[in-house]
C-alpha cells in the first residue's frame, strides 16, 4: 500500500531526514544510497508497522507492507507529517535567512526542518541518551531499549517502547542491558511518571 502526502514548496526531503542524528537511531533506519527513511509506526491497538518514506516530486511517498484501514492510515499520515515537520511554517525564518548572505542558501535549498520522533516522550528519552557520552553509546542505549521493550512488527523490527513498557522494566534493565549508566534512574523515573499520568508529556 502507498500513501502520498503533499509537501510544502520549500520542503527538501533529503535535507530533512539527515538534519538530525535521530535518523540513525531505532526505530528509524536510513538508506543514504537510495535516500529512504524507514520508521516503525505505533498503531495503538493494531500491530506496529514499518513504513518506508521516499521523495516523489512534491509529495512524500509512504510505502506500507500491508493494507491499512482508515484509522491506521490517518495515524501513519499524522506521524509522518509530524516527523518531517510538514506543517511547520518556515516563512518568517526563511525571510530572515535570505537577508544574511552566509545563510541565504537555507531557504533556497529548503533546509531548516529538523527530523523528530512521533512523540515528545521518545525525543526526551533519546535526548537523555545523548548526554555526556559518545554517539556509539547513545546508539547502544537506544537500540537496547527498542529491541528489548518495543513491540515486534511482522518483519521483525521493533517499535519505540511505550512509557508503560519502560516503566514495567526494572532499574536493573537500564543499568545492565541498556547500559545507561548514571542515566538509568532518570530514564526509569521519566517512564514511571509518564506512565502513571503524573507527568503529562504532550505529543
Amino acid at each position: 500500500m502507498e500513501i502520498k502526502i503533499p509537501t510544502p514548496r520549500t520542503f527538501n526531503f533529503r535535507r530533512t531526514i539527515i538534519s538530525h542524528g535521530w535518523c540513525g537511531l531505532l526505530p528509524f533506519e536510513i538508506d543514504e544510497d537510495k535516500w529512504l527513511l524507514t520508521r516503525v509506526i505505533d498503531l495503538g491497538t493494531s500491530a506496529p508497522v514499518a513504513v518506508v518514506l521516499s521523495s516523489a516530486g512534491r509529495t512524500v511517498k509512504v510505502t506500507c507492507p500491508r493494507t491499512l484501514n482508515k484509522r491506521e492510515t490517518a495515524r501513519v499520515e499524522r506521524d509522518v507529517r509530524h516527523i518531517l515537520r510538514l506543517d511547520d511554517d518556515l516563512g518568517v525564518f526563511y525571510a530572515l535567512m535570505s537577508a544574511e548572505p552566509d545563510f541565504a542558501w537555507i531557504g533556497l535549498q529548503g533546509a531548516g526542518r529538523m527530523l523528530r520522533s512521533p512523540t515528545v516522550f521518545e525525543d526526551v528519552v533519546k535526548m537523555i541518551c545523548t548526554t555526556n557520552c559518545s554517539w556509539a553509546l547513545t546508539l547502544k542505549m537506544v537500540t537496547g531499549m527498542v529491541q528489548n521493550l518495543g513491540v515486534v512488527t511482522k518483519d521483525g523490527r521493533h517499535s519505540f517502547p511505550s512509557a508503560q513498557a519502560m516503566a514495567d522494566a526494572p532499574l536493573s534493565f537500564y543499568v545492565e542491558t541498556a547500559r545507561a549508566g548514571y542515566r538509568a534512574p532518570y530514564l526509569k523515573e521519566l517512564a514511571d511518571r509518564v506512565a502513571s499520568g503524573e507527568l503529562d508529556v504532550l505529543g
